[in-house]
C-alpha cells in the first residue's frame, strides 16, 4: 500500500531541549493511525511540523509524493485539542471565513456546509455564537470546519473531548467513513478503547523518540502471552489444578461464571500448544469458559512505555 504520508528522521529542538529524537513513520493511504505516547512524549511536536506551524531542525515530510510545502495547508485538515473557534463569532460566519480559508469559494462552501449541518442536524445554529453553545456543540462545529473541505489528511488531536458517549459514538462513525472514503487519518488520543476499536497502524513516541510502529494486529501478535482464561466445572478442582501445574503456568483469575467452576489463568509452556491445554480440560470436566488473554492497546501502551522507561 503506498504511503500518503511520510516522516523521515525528524529531528526538533526547543533550546537544549530535544523534542523529536530522529523520528520516522510512513502512513499508508486510506488508513486510521494512532498516534500515541505520555504527555511531552513528542507527539504534538510531530503534529504542529505536519501542519507547517513550526519546521523541524532536519529531517523531511513527504506528503502524497511530494516534499511538504506551504500549498499543501488546503490538503490538510486538523483538529487540535485545544479548539481554537472565535466564540463571538456566528457560528455559520465562521464556517463560511474558515472554509474559504482552505480554498473553497463561498458558494462551494455554503453547499458543503449545509451537507454537514444537515447531517449533523445544527441547522438552526447557524446564526448562534459560539459562546452560546456547550462545549460538545463546538466540537461538533470545529469537527466540521476540519472535514468539510475533503482533506487528504486528517489530524484529529483527542477529538472526543467534551463529547457525550452518543456523540463520540457519532464522531468516531464519521472518522471511519471517511477512511472509507479515502481520506488518512492520524489519530491522537489518551483513550486506549478508541484506538482498539478505530486504529489499523500505530506509532508509540515516548521521550522524544519512537520506540514502537507498525499494525495493530502485529503489535498484538508481539506482545502476546499465549495465556487462556478458563472455566472449567470438576468434581475435582484440586486435583486437576495440581496436574495442570505439571505441564503449564497456572494463575488465580477472579472472573466469575455462573456456577461454582475453577477458574484461572494458564500460561502455555515450551512444547505446549492451545489444543494441547484443551485437550486436557476436556478430559476432566466441562470447559465452560477457554479464551485467549490478547494484549489491549492500554496493555500494550503500559508495557512498552515501563520497558523503555
Amino acid at each position: 500500500m503506498k504511503n500518503l504520508l511520510e516522516v523521515n528522521n525528524v529531528v526538533k529542538n526547543y533550546g537544549d531541549f530535544r523534542a523529536l529524537n530522529d523520528v520516522s513513520l510512513h502512513i499508508p493511504k486510506g488508513c486510521v493511525f494512532g498516534l500515541l505516547g505520555p504527555n511531552g512524549a513528542g507527539k504534538t511536536s510531530l503534529i504542529r511540523i505536519i501542519n507547517q506551524i513550526t519546521m523541524p531542525d532536519s529531517g523531511s515530510i513527504i506528503l502524497d509524493g511530494e516534499v511538504l510545502a506551504p500549498h499543501h495547508t488546503a490538503q490538510i485538515g486538523y483538529l487540535p485539542e485545544e479548539r481554537g473557534l472565535y466564540k463571538s463569532m456566528k457560528v455559520g460566519e465562521q464556517a463560511l471565513y474558515l472554509a474559504q480559508l482552505k480554498g473553497l469559494s463561498k458558494a462551494e462552501a455554503k453547499k458543503r456546509l449545509k451537507y454537514w449541518f444537515d447531517k449533523f442536524d445544527i441547522s438552526a445554529w447557524w446564526n448562534k455564537k459560539i459562546e452560546e453553545l456547550s462545549k460538545g456543540m463546538a466540537q461538533k462545529v470545529q469537527f466540521i470546519v476540519t472535514v468539510m473541505h475533503n482533506p487528504k489528511l486528517l489530524i484529529f488531536d483527542e477529538p472526543f473531548s467534551g463529547f457525550d458517549p452518543i456523540n463520540a459514538q457519532l464522531i468516531a462513525k464519521e472518522i471511519l467513513q471517511l477512511r472509507d472514503e479515502g481520506a488518512t487519518i492520524i489519530f491522537s488520543t489518551h483513550r486506549m478503547e478508541s484506538v482498539e476499536e478505530m486504529c489499523d497502524e500505530i506509532a508509540l513516541i515516548d521521550k522524544s523518540n519512537k520506540i514502537l510502529d507498525g499494525k495493530l494486529d502485529d503489535i498484538k501478535r508481539q506482545f502476546r502471552t499465549h495465556t487462556f482464561q478458563v472455566g472449567l466445572h470438576t468434581d475435582h478442582p484440586k486435583e486437576v489444578e495440581a496436574k495442570l501445574k505439571e505441564n503449564f503456568e497456572v494463575f488465580p483469575s477472579n472472573f466469575k461464571l455462573l456456577n461454582d467452576s475453577l477458574t484461572m489463568n494458564i500460561k502455555l509452556t515450551e512444547g505446549n500448544t492451545a489444543n494441547d491445554l484443551l485437550s486436557f480440560l476436556t478430559s476432566k470436566g466441562e470447559v465452560q469458559h477457554f479464551v485467549e488473554l490478547i494484549p489491549s492497546a492500554n496493555d500494550i501502551f503500559i508495557q512498552a512505555i515501563n520497558k523503555n522507561n
